[in-house]
């Protein structure tokens, strides 16, 4: 008889945002008559910019030519696309890549879940907490978590870096020792970001522990304070410890069209092995590539008008967030994030949980943000806003909470 893997039978409930989205359409189905504001799931709204739609209808039109038609993409992405990454988003920070340690993927989702594949099972794992719930949860059905204690709302095998308003929401370094360590800055769902000195720390600390820190770095187009690191590159030696990842979504709009990458340098090796060799054969075998067109889409984004389009629409979506983050502390509330992210972090009122105040912005206010108990045990006591709606919607939002 066949067996399945129970580790998923150990997993809590369902998906967050799934969890979210039930709540949300059956509230609606109750209540047509209401304008439900979405502030939770962080879905952009923007449509893609000129530049990049243009992109897309001549790589449509190149498919309906024999002559220019493509099929399978590359195992590591077209050419084109690696090249403009390395050159943009490396090379004119300082940082010296190849284009064979850049991965095109359909993005940082996949990438952070898939990435444990070239991993051992007894490895384990440290995380920021609260943070994005992925990679704990793939991880878990992996089986390198443990245990769930209910009681507790955490898994018995993983180590929880607090990330609290007391150390300014940055992990610290734990004093057990990890073989994986998940970091994302700016981070999701704080909004806060780590400075160089610190991030610079977690390398060091990697390296003389010989862990490697899988780095998610999808937000990096928010930054905006200068002593937050673009990539983690530019800390010394930390292409011997770091996987970065990263995502088309939030700085271009790609949440429906899907494309990200992963950078595995060559200098990142296990006991003599090297992990970029083992990324490709694993993404070789399991992946088939993102669409040719899409991956010229990703390659518009780089171009001088694609650059000045998506940093008009990362203008629009921070300044979304200092409305948000202002509206909330003018009405009372205490705010963090918001900087170098499109996330606002709120600690919710009268010592309600998390769920109890998002059941009270839907029902009474219809708005709807995102519980931050579902980010990990230390977001109890604290919401998440984002600033991805539309201005109008972003402003309405905000008198609601004020009144």
């Amino acid at each position: 008889m066949y067996r399945i893997n129970d580790n998923y039978l150990k997993l809590p409930g369902s998906y967050l945002f799934s969890t979210i989205g039930k709540k949300v359409n059956a509230f609606i189905e109750a209540n047509p008559d209401k304008k439900v504001i979405r502030l939770g799931i962080g879905d952009v709204t923007l449509p893609l910019a000129p530049a990049i739609i243009t992109a897309l209808h001549k790589a449509v039109d190149e498919m309906a030519d024999a002559a220019t038609f493509k099929g399978y993409a590359p195992d590591l992405g077209y050419e084109f696309l690696r090249s403009a990454i390395v050159k943009n988003d490396y090379a004119a920070r300082g940082v010296d890549l190849a284009i064979d340690e850049v991965f095109i993927s359909d993005g940082a989702k996949s990438d952070s879940g898939n990435i444990g594949d070239i991993f051992a099972k007894n490895n384990r794992i440290a995380v920021s907490d609260p943070v994005y719930p992925v990679y704990v949860d793939t991880n878990a059905m992996a089986g390198r978590t443990g245990e769930y204690q209910k009681e507790k709302e955490r898994w018995s095998d993983v180590i929880y870096m607090p990330c609290t308003e007391e150390n300014e929401f940055a992990p610290q370094i734990p004093s057990e020792t990890p073989d994986m360590i998940y970091l994302c800055c700016p981070n999701n769902p704080t909004g806060t970001a780590m400075k160089k000195e610190q991030l610079q720390a977690w390398v060091d600390f990697a390296l003389e522990k010989g862990a490697v820190i899988i780095y998610d770095a999808a937000y990096e187009a928010y930054i905006s304070e200068e002593d937050v690191p673009h990539t983690i590159y530019e800390c010394d030696g930390a292409k011997k410890c770091a996987i970065e990842m990263r995502s088309f979504s939030k700085n271009a709009g790609f949440t429906g069209t899907r494309l990200g990458f992963t950078v595995i340098p060559k200098e990142l090796k296990c006991e003599g092995v090297s992990l970029n060799s083992l990324w490709a054969r694993r993404h070789g075998t399991k992946f088939n590539g993102a669409p040719y067109i899409i991956q010229r889409a990703g390659e518009a984004v780089y171009s001088e008008e694609g650059k000045k389009q998506t940093k008009e629409q990362i203008a629009y979506y921070m300044n979304n967030a200092k409305l948000i983050r202002e509206g909330l502390a003018s009405a009372g509330y205490t705010v963090f994030g918001g900087v170098n992210a499109p996330y606002i972090w709120l600690k919710t009122p009268d010592g309600m949980t998390s769920w109890d105040f998002f059941d009270y912005l839907l029902e009474n206010l219809n708005i709807v943000g995102t519980p931050g108990s579902g980010f990990g045990p230390s977001g109890e006591g604290y919401f998440r806003l984002t600033a991805f709606g539309s201005l109008e919607n972003t402003k309405e939002a905000m008198e609601r909470l004020k009144k």
